[in-house]
């Protein structure tokens, strides 16, 4: 287990300079830069000249990539160009943004899609299965950026509601629980909606699947009631490719992160991001990027491990 999990971690590093790189030659092939941005039409070429220089974009693209690949060894992440402040203090203010938001996103994922899809898979072919099935497409076709107009669309105009992160800067959930719960739980609703509904038919075709097993049938004949056999036994069983959809739903999290937070003023890293791309900082894009990379593997990483949790029978070698 321990080689493994080693392997698992090196395999960080080639994943770091893939993504960084990429991403640099993205922004080298598409025209204009910082200092364009920044500068506006009205600057001549003297000026943005001066810039460039000062943001160290007339440098060679091998050096400016090889420079920042150095700074990020040494734990520097650069200096952003848009709010002319350190890459890792914004980060270090907006990552417990983002994390709460996906704690929040999974909790409801898993709260609305498991239970229903255990119902519908305990009483299939009725009303109950039915409408979970159509609940489940029905969440499936609303894009969640759309999703996330029409709450607050509607909110704006049946209630004169609108969500507190509007009206104030984030308050964490140790200052303000009530507060911070009514900041988050819009947009990780609107995350949670699209990805409860997969777990909701996953759940469902897994759980009918273990249903069908010789040991199931034993543990009815054994006379246990419904709960026992239903949780302690089928659930059990059937959780691993449902882990396994969690885990792979990370990076669609992490990019839904981008419009939801966007939509919601959440200052976290999607909103971080997006505001980078726009403004083309490039390193702001390049260490954001990296972060969601490594997330992404850590978070399988994760999915793996829990595997031999889940069924003391896996080995990794």
């Amino acid at each position: 287990m321990r080689d493994y999990i080693l392997r698992r971690l090196l395999l960080l590093i080639p994943i770091m300079f893939g993504v960084t790189f990429v991403t640099f030659l993205a922004y080298r092939i598409i025209p204009g830069n910082a200092a364009h941005i920044t500068c506006g039409l009205s600057c001549t070429p003297e000026v943005i000249d001066a810039l460039e220089k000062q943001y160290g974009l007339d440098r060679p693209w091998y050096e400016q990539y090889g420079g920042w690949m150095w700074d990020v060894a040494r734990g520097d992440l650069g200096t952003s160009f848009l709010y002319h402040t350190a890459v890792t203090t914004e980060l270090g203010r907006r990552v417990p943004v983002t994390i709460e938001l996906l704690i929040m996103t999974v909790t409801l994922a898993l709260g609305i899609g498991l239970p229903i899809g255990v119902l519908s898979a305990i009483r299939p072919a009725t009303p109950i299965d039915w409408l979970s099935r159509l609940i489940s497409v029905l969440f499936l076709s609303v894009p969640s950026f759309y999703l996330g107009i029409l709450l607050i669309t509607f909110g704006l105009l049946w209630f004169g509601w609108s969500p507190p992160q509007f009206g104030k800067g984030y308050v964490p959930i140790y200052h303000d629980p009530w507060v911070n719960i009514q900041e988050f739980f819009f947009p990780a609703l609107v995350l949670a909606v699209g990805e409860a509904a997969v777990l909701m038919r996953l759940t469902r075709s897994a759980m009918l699947e273990v249903l069908r097993n010789d040991y199931i049938r034993t543990a009815w004949s054994k006379g246990l009631r419904e709960r026992a056999v239903v949780w302690r036994h089928a659930l059990k069983n059937a959780i691993i490719p449902i882990v396994t959809v969690i885990g792979l739903q990370i990076g669609g999290l992490l990019g839904g992160a981008v419009i939801v937070e966007s939509l919601y003023n959440l200052n976290g890293m999607g909103k971080y991001i997006l505001e980078a791309i726009i403004r083309r900082d490039i390193f702001v894009v390049q260490s954001v990027t990296l972060l969601f990379a490594v997330s992404y593997v850590l978070a399988n990483l994760l999915v793996d491990l829990t595997y031999a949790w889940l069924d003391p029978r896996i080995r990794y070698a």
